[in-house]
């Protein structure tokens, strides 16, 4: 139905609710001589009363419904778009089996879409622009990072306010190329000389280190398999929300935390070496609310 049409039938119920208030107030206590005198010149043309009353009450509520169908359904929440950078990474890091997974448990928030792309080098791209929140999920393996321009595309998207979030060994993106990755990183991968990279692969106990944070509020410690990753260097400011005992040394590790970089905000998990890893227990969720809170959203719907 067209704006006019909806207008026309709007106005006809008012119309005629206010012509059947004007009978029935004058049939009962008498108006002013000019309502008097509408009502006889309508009486002139054979217009009863109660007969039109009975007329109005009974078309009125079939106007109202159909105005009330006329009227277009509410608009759905736009989606925020988020890039999944991918397409690279250690040997060991089954990329084209993750970055899926990842794009599928994110998606089970509808607030969120997922666009995949394949190659790190579109971090140079002005598009990454229309995007909420960038995942990084790629490690250059043997190979050069995206350059200069990339980078500081990505640095000055973050500290603009765009967000970024970080999955397992994406700590170690642009190792010894950009001093300043740790800064937005959080904490970066201290490299493959800088000691004993992560426990045994197997079972671990998450203990939740903070949680009143929106994006771990509510979220109960949780098992899983997984590799407790220990090689993370770097002294930004950087607040603790997951973390794991190491069975190897006793000391904890930040499993995920969360920085402010610029006006940007940064979600950084260690955690997802495979699909078995990034499906495992409550990790999708936390996952998903670190996604959503990185993309400015409240972390749960």
């Amino acid at each position: 139905m067209t704006q006019t049409h909806k207008f026309r039938v709007h106005a006809a119920i008012c119309v005629l609710c206010s012509a059947a208030s004007l009978f029935h107030l004058s049939e009962r206590a008498g108006l002013a001589g000019a309502c008097r005198s509408r009502l006889a010149r309508w009486r002139h043309f054979g217009i009863r009363t109660p007969a039109f009353a009975a007329l109005v009450f009974a078309v009125a509520p079939l106007l109202a419904l159909c105005a009330a169908q006329a009227q277009p359904p509410a608009a759905a929440a736009k989606a925020a778009p988020i890039l999944l950078v991918t397409g690279i990474d250690y040997p060991g890091h089954l990329w084209k089996q993750t970055a899926p997974a990842l794009k599928v448990l994110l998606e089970k928030d509808p607030r969120l879409t997922v666009r995949v792309v394949e190659d790190p080098n579109f971090l140079d791209s002005s598009a990454i622009t229309n995007y909420a929140a960038i995942i990084l999920h790629w490690k250059n393996w043997e190979v050069p990072g995206p350059g200069p321009a990339a980078r500081e595309n990505l640095r000055r998207y973050v500290e603009n306010g765009g967000g970024l979030m970080l999955t397992h060994f994406a700590c170690g993106a642009w190792y010894g190329e950009w001093p300043e990755f740790k800064n937005l990183a959080g904490r970066a991968w201290y490299g493959p000389d800088g000691g004993r990279q992560h426990d045994p692969r197997g079972q671990f106990a998450v203990e939740i280190a903070d949680p009143a944070h929106p994006i771990t509020k509510g979220l109960e410690p949780f098992a899983t398999d997984d590799e407790l990753y220990t090689c993370l260097i770097g002294d930004a400011p950087i607040h603790v929300l997951a973390q794991a005992r190491s069975k190897v040394d006793g000391k904890q590790y930040p499993m995920a935390f969360v920085l402010n970089y610029g006006r940007g905000r940064v979600f950084h998990t260690t955690l997802g070496h495979d699909v078995t890893a990034l499906t495992n227990n409550a990790v999708p969720e936390l996952l998903r609310r670190g996604c959503a809170w990185a993309a400015g959203l409240p972390p749960v719907p």
